[in-house]
């Protein structure tokens, strides 16, 4: 267990899994507030990757030091220069209040990150899924230019080929 500062009460924790990135809500008292689909565990290394393929997750309420296992973690309340965080007393109520709910979960629209954003900012965001989608779409790009680069050169080649035939 590892981190930057100490959490004060309303703090995002971002922890370093295997993959990816796990969210929690600090909520005082070395407890967090997370969103986890049921496969997501401490200790659980790369299998806790699998946890993207459910439709469910449950609000769990736990030490900071379980969710975290042997993995490193950092306070990081990433849209503070974006948004303006709530009110940390009605964060840390709404948060309380979902507690024991199981949710939908989806890795693209409700994951960890979006639940935990919610609750500070009001704005469910997720940046993992951002970096992902620009990602996927870069290589898309990338893939389309080579695609086209390849097709350009084969082009060249075959008129060279009959070129060359034509000549003979």
């Amino acid at each position: 267990m590892s981190g930057t500062k100490k959490p004060e009460v309303g703090d995002l924790i971002e922890i370093f899994r295997v993959g990816y990135e796990h969210w929690a809500i600090y909520v005082g008292d070395g407890y967090v507030i997370h969103l986890a689909p049921p496969s997501e565990v401490a200790y659980a290394g790369a299998s806790s990757v699998m946890s993207v393929f459910h439709d469910k997750a449950v609000v769990k309420k736990e030490k900071l030091s379980v969710v975290v296992g042997d993995d490193k973690y950092i306070v990081n309340n990433l849209l503070d220069d974006e948004y303006e965080p709530q009110d940390i007393c009605l964060v840390v109520k709404h948060a309380h209040r979902h507690v024991g709910n199981m949710l939908s979960y989806s890795l693209f629209s409700h994951n960890c990150e979006h639940f935990v954003t919610e609750l500070r900012y009001g704005k469910p965001r997720s940046r993992q899924v951002r970096k992902a989608v620009g990602i996927g779409v870069a290589t898309i790009g990338a893939v389309g230019i080579i695609a086209a680069v390849v097709a350009a050169a084969a082009a060249l080649l075959s008129d060279s080929e009959k070129e060359e035939k034509n000549k003979y």
